[in-house]
C-alpha cells in the first residue's frame, strides 16, 4: 500500500477548484498533453474518504507521467452527473472518471451516446467497451475491521452508520456486523452491533455524503447507547463523528473508510483504530497511466483482500493498544477470508 501524507492529499485537492457544472480545467500551465477528468460524487473531492482518493489517483498519474493534466467537477447534487460528464466529454478528456455507484446510469447513457470516449467508473458495473469498471470487496476487509472492533470494545457496544443505503455503503456495514458475529461465534462473547441490521438490510443513515452535522448526531447517539467504536461509512458526512471522537477526549474510537484516516484526515489519527481501505489511488492511476498511453483498459477490476485492492490499514496511534494476539487473529481472519474458509454472505459483494 501507498504511503501518503494527509498535507500531500490535501495539497492535492487545491491545485484545482472548478464549479458546479463548469467543464473541467487543467491545471497543467500547458505543459500536458493528455486530459484526465473525474466528476466527483455530491461529498466534494476533498471528502476525506471517497472523492479524494480518486484524485489522489489522478495526481498520481501525473507523477508518474507528466503529460497527465489531472482535472476534476464537482457535482452538487444528483441532477449534476448527466451535465458534468457531458462537459468533460466536451472538453477533450482523454479519460472521464465518474466517482460513485449513483452515477452508474448517468454515465451508462452519456457513454453510450459517446463510443469513442473512453470512461471508468468506480463501484459500479458497466457493460460497455469503453467504460472501465472499479469495484472492491469492502466486506472482506471490513470483516476484519469488524472483529477488530468486537475485540477492542471495552463497552462490549459499537456501531456503524451510512451515507445512503446503497450497495458501496451497505457492503462495509455487511461485513463489519459478519465480522463481530464470527468474534462472537468464536470467543462465545456478546458484542453488540448499533446502527446496522444486516438480516433486513436496514440501518442508520445521515441521507447525505456531504452533512457533517448528521454525522455528528447520528455518532453522538450511539455513545449515549454505550457504542465506544463507531464505523461511519459516509464520505465528507463522516467528520462529523471524527469531531465526536476527538470531543469525547478518546472515550471513543473509530474505523475510517475508503482511505487510511491518518493520511486522510491526519488531526483526527489519534482516533482511528484502524481503516477498511480501497487501493484506489493505485488502480485510478494504472488505468489512467494506461490510457495515456494509448491502451485504455476496460471489462471490470475487483478488489479484494487476494489481490490486495482491500485491506485494513496500519494501527498507526493504536498499534501499541492492540494485543499481539488479537493482531494475529485478524491476520488469519484475512487469510481465512482469502482461503474461502470465511464466506461472507453480503448481497452487495461485487459479482
Amino acid at each position: 500500500m501507498r504511503v501518503r501524507t494527509g498535507a500531500g492529499i490535501l495539497a492535492g485537492t487545491m491545485l484545482l477548484l472548478t464549479a458546479c457544472g463548469s467543464p473541467p480545467e487543467d491545471d497543467s500551465g500547458g505543459g500536458g498533453s493528455f486530459k484526465a477528468c473525474m466528476v466527483t460524487d455530491t461529498g466534494g473531492v476533498d471528502d476525506r474518504s471517497f472523492n479524494a482518493s480518486v484524485w489522489q489517483g489522478l495526481q498520481d498519474a501525473k507523477a508518474a507521467d507528466s503529460n497527465v493534466e489531472p482535472s476534476y467537477v464537482a457535482s452538487t447534487t444528483e441532477a449534476d452527473y448527466e451535465p458534468n460528464l457531458n462537459a468533460a466529454v466536451d472538453q477533450g478528456c482523454g479519460i472521464v472518471i465518474a466517482v460513485g455507484g449513483l452515477m452508474a446510469d448517468a454515465t451508462e447513457k452519456i457513454a453510450t451516446a459517446n463510443p469513442d470516449q473512453h470512461f471508468a467508473i468506480v463501484d459500479a458495473k458497466i457493460d460497455l467497451p469503453n467504460v472501465y469498471s472499479m469495484q472492491f470487496n469492502t466486506a472482506q476487509a471490513a470483516f476484519q475491521a469488524g472483529y477488530l472492533s468486537a475485540g477492542m470494545s471495552q463497552s462490549k457496544k459499537v456501531a456503524t452508520w451510512g451515507g445512503l443505503n446503497i450497495p458501496p455503503v451497505t457492503i462495509f456495514m455487511d461485513g463489519y456486523a459478519q465480522g463481530i458475529d464470527y468474534y462472537n461465534d468464536k470467543k462465545n462473547a456478546s458484542v453488540d452491533l448499533l446502527g446496522w441490521d444486516a438480516e433486513d438490510q436496514n440501518g442508520s443513515f445521515a441521507n447525505s455524503f456531504a452533512d457533517q452535522t448528521a454525522g455528528k448526531s447520528l455518532t453522538t447517539n450511539f455513545v449515549s447507547q454505550g457504542a465506544d467504536i463507531v464505523m461511519p461509512v459516509a464520505g465528507n458526512s463522516s467528520l462529523g463523528a471524527a469531531n465526536v471522537a476527538a470531543e469525547s477526549g478518546g472515550k471513543l474510537s473509530l474505523i475510517w473508510v475508503d482511505f487510511d484516516g491518518c493520511d486522510a484526515a491526519p488531526d483526527y489519527c489519534p482516533y482511528f483504530l484502524t481503516s477498511v481501505v480501497k487501493e484506489i489511488p493505485e488502480v485510478v492511476s494504472q488505468a489512467t497511466v494506461d490510457a495515456v498511453k494509448g491502451s485504455p483498459r476496460s471489462g471490470v477490476y475487483v478488489g479484494t483482500l487476494e489481490n490486495s485492492g482491500v485491506l485494513i490499514a496500519p494501527y498507526h496511534d493504536f498499534d501499541a493498544k492492540v494485543p499481539a494476539e488479537l493482531k494475529a487473529e485478524v491476520e488469519q481472519v484475512g487469510r481465512d477470508i482469502t482461503a474461502g474458509t470465511i464466506q461472507i454472505t453480503s448481497p452487495s459483494q461485487p459479482s
